[in-house]
């Protein structure tokens, strides 16, 4: 037993400052015996109104990792998850996310398990038998495009449609209404693509992206619920939950 709550697992995660969505989803997502231990990763809620707003704040999260992976640290975590997408695929490609690995695990001072965004979407599509052609939304701006591409291409992956919903600051990703993220799947679905994934951690899908599964018949990929998942299988917990897309009920 590691401890009386985390009698299974306890997660270490950061996620930015401005973030209101990953901490309220993954523990809506948390098994009983695993418990989630937050840092942040401080930055300002700058506003952003085009591509070099949206690098810049990316920028400042890179920055802020070390600092908030030592503080979770604290919390003597028996595993690790990065709660933002967009950090995780920036570099444009796989040693992107090895290097991050390596930062977070040299702030550890031992091997963590760490899951990233990027491995858990690609994971996800793989459970799912999804085989090349999808559509990404996300609250980010077109700046975001070739990086994704970058990690999804070399797994078969290709974007066919992106919406770019550009959030005019990072804490504003958050403020919407359903309605605004049904329209937003609705404007990249056809039947021309196998799957929706839906990146940018602090846009609220988890629960919306179940029922969207059931009325869109393909799967919806929400970026929280991937790589909580992917952190929970990954360190060997396979419970399965429903309300949180057939990802986390079925496989």
């Amino acid at each position: 037993m590691r401890d009386y709550l985390a009698w299974r697992l306890a997660f270490g995660v950061t996620t930015p400052s401005t973030n209101t969505v990953v901490q309220p989803e993954y523990d809506d997502m948390r098994p009983p015996g695993v418990t989630n231990h937050l840092g942040r990763m401080v930055i300002p809620d700058m506003a952003i109104n085009n591509n070099d707003d949206f690098d810049k704040s990316i920028e400042l999260i890179d920055a802020a990792l070390e600092g908030a992976v030592e503080r979770v640290m604290d919390s003597k975590p028996n595993a690790f998850v990065l709660g933002i997408s967009a950090l995780s695929i920036w570099g444009g490609n796989a040693a992107w996310g090895d290097e991050l690995k390596a930062r977070i695990r040299k702030v550890a001072g031992w091997e963590i398990p760490v899951a990233l965004a990027s491995d858990a979407v690609v994971a996800a599509l793989k459970a799912h038998g999804i085989k090349c052609k999808i559509a990404v939304m996300e609250p980010y701006y077109p700046s975001i495009e070739p990086r994704m591409q970058g990690v999804l291409n070399p797994h078969g992956y290709e974007v066919v449609r992106f919406n770019h919903m550009r959030g005019k600051s990072p804490a504003s990703y958050s403020i919407l209404t359903a309605q605004d993220m049904i329209e937003g799947m609705r404007k990249i679905d056809g039947d021309d693509i196998e799957a929706i994934v839906q990146f940018g951690a602090n846009l609220p899908m988890a629960r919306l992206a179940d029922e969207a599964e059931r009325w869109l018949n393909k799967p919806v990929i929400s970026v929280n619920v991937a790589t909580y998942w992917h952190a929970l299988r990954m360190n060997g917990i396979q419970d399965k939950m429903y309300g949180f897309t057939k990802l986390m009920s079925h496989f």
